[in-house]
């Protein structure tokens, strides 16, 4: 498969290790958000304030399906992408799905100390975030345990998933 989708909750790296990961197979890195951006001219969190969380995962949705078509790319989703309309099938029909898991404590460090803030996280108190998090990521868990392969994002080396990918590619 020349499809490599990294799933997982919003901070745990999905670009930055994407990145690492599309270098290290010499393929093409597309992170959705990015994609989600660029072509309706305005950040996610702007998005959602003014059209909606239903509007902004129709229109993802439809980002994530032109993906499909792509060659030798790895593919950053956003952290609900797999989890909206049966996306997580599509995703493991197309190509190979990669969680990259984190406990939630990590998460919320990762958030509280973003470079790109996150509107989840506005204004939420430390234990707020805790358990806001805790309870989004048991919401979406079902849907990225169903990925192909299971990560710690928390550790750097990314042999194994490289591996995995590998195993695949020869099948």
């Amino acid at each position: 498969m020349s499809l490599i989708y990294l799933i997982g909750f919003m901070g745990v790296g999905k670009s930055t290790i994407g990145k690492k990961l599309a270098k290290e197979l010499g393929y093409d890195f597309v992170d959705l958000d990015d994609l989600f951006e660029s072509r309706y001219k305005l950040n996610i969190a702007a998005f959602f304030g003014k059209y909606g969380e239903e509007l902004f995962r129709e229109l993802e949705n439809k980002i994530l399906l032109e993906t499909f078509s792509y060659k030798n790319t790895v593919i950053a989703t956003g952290g609900g992408t797999p989890c909206f309309y049966g996306a997580i099938d599509g995703i493991n029909k197309n190509g190979i799905s990669i969680y990259l898991k984190m406990p939630v404590g990590a998460l919320v460090k990762r958030l509280e100390n973003a470079i790109r803030p996150r509107p989840f996280a506005f204004g939420k108190s430390h234990d707020e975030l805790l358990e806001d998090v805790g309870e989004l990521l048991q919401k979406r868990e079902a849907d990225y345990l169903k990925a192909n392969f299971k990560h710690d994002a928390s550790k750097p080396d990314l042999e194994p998933v490289i591996e995995f990918i590998e195993l695949c590619n020869k099948q």
